[in-house]
């Protein structure tokens, strides 16, 4: 009889993981972006932004509502961003799904490590060691998506620039961005020209696009209109020169990716070499190597050296990084 528990949990376990996989795959379905278009294209002049991201802040109050687990955990959300954090990803993922995911790969990962090992704190650790593994994802996603973004600001910048030299209005070069620029950069700013569609001010649109994208170029780009809206002076020219000083930034990160490789390379060397070592340990001399786990002393060395391990990192990382 004990068998047979054991194999359905074990069952369980993996369909746990199973399920977790299967919500990552899935993506949410769009019931209103034809809606949403029709009322934001004014005349036939918008542009699909809409439809092609789930970080519409548009859509947002129609289709986004928090329901189930989300509101259970409404305070640790928001305390973490998560809405914000996910969207900025471009992960076409909501938050209860998210959750989901961790919790479905948390809790399959313990019931494996609890009933394939005779020692019942491997399922902990292995829950502990699953449950980041989503966050991860999408923080890698996010990585991603604004270093893409940032990539292509310069010459979105440089086609914003030919338009108004052409005689076109800033929303209209705006709208020539959205149109003309691939994912991420061209959707977003699509979504700022639908802003202004439905009655928000260029500064306003800009402004929101900012706290969607938090792209410190962008940024500038954005002071940058506020001041000449206000103060007057070629446009044009400021966004060349904002173009130019961002691909100098570029070049000068480069270089310093370069320098600062040696550097990279022996931290990651560093810092992977003790649990290589503690895994081969394992395998030489299991006793000796318990000992860690089952004596005070040893908990007390385990947890210097976890300490010691992560500030290591931050100050290896704190030698290595070089803001521009």
């Amino acid at each position: 009889m004990g068998i047979y528990i054991i194999i359905g949990l074990i069952t369980l376990g993996i369909g746990g993981v199973v399920f977790a996989v299967a919500l990552i795959v899935m993506g949410d379905d769009d019931k209103l972006g034809d809606r949403l278009s029709t009322l934001t294209r004014n005349g036939g002049r918008g542009s699909s932004a809409l439809e092609e991201g789930p970080s519409s802040i548009l859509r947002s109050p129609l289709d986004e509502a928090p329901e189930g687990i989300e509101q259970s955990l409404g305070g640790l959300v928001n305390y973490f961003n998560l809405k914000k954090f996910i969207q900025q990803s471009g992960v076409n993922i909501t938050i209860s799904k998210f959750l989901t995911i961790t919790m479905a790969l948390a809790g399959g990962a313990a019931f494996l490590g609890f009933f394939l090992s005779p020692r019942w704190w491997l399922g902990i650790v292995a829950a502990m060691m699953v449950a980041p593994l989503p966050y991860m994802w999408v923080w890698w996603c996010r990585k991603r998506r604004l270093g893409k973004f940032a990539s292509q600001l310069p010459n979105a910048l440089d086609l914003m620039s030919q338009a108004l030299r052409a005689g076109q209005s800033l929303p209209a070069g705006i709208q020539l961005v959205g149109q003309q620029v691939d994912e991420p950069l061209g959707p977003e700013f699509g979504l700022a020209y639908e802003q202004q569609n439905l009655g928000s001010s260029v500064t306003d649109s800009l402004e929101t696009m900012c706290e969607r994208v938090p792209d410190l170029d962008l940024r500038f780009f954005a002071t940058a209109v506020m001041l000449q809206r206000q103060t007057g002076g070629d446009l044009a020219e400021i966004l060349d020169k904002i173009s130019k000083l961002i691909r100098e930034r570029f070049q000068i990160k480069g270089m310093i990716q370069a320098l600062t490789g040696e550097g990279r390379m022996s931290g990651l060397v560093l810092l992977g070499l003790p649990p290589f070592l503690l895994a081969v340990m394992f395998k030489l001399n299991y006793e000796y190597v318990m000992k860690l786990f089952t004596e005070p002393l040893g908990h007390q060395m385990l947890a210097f050296g976890f300490v010691m391990q992560i500030v290591g990192a931050l100050w290896i990382k704190k030698i290595i990084e070089i803001k521009v």
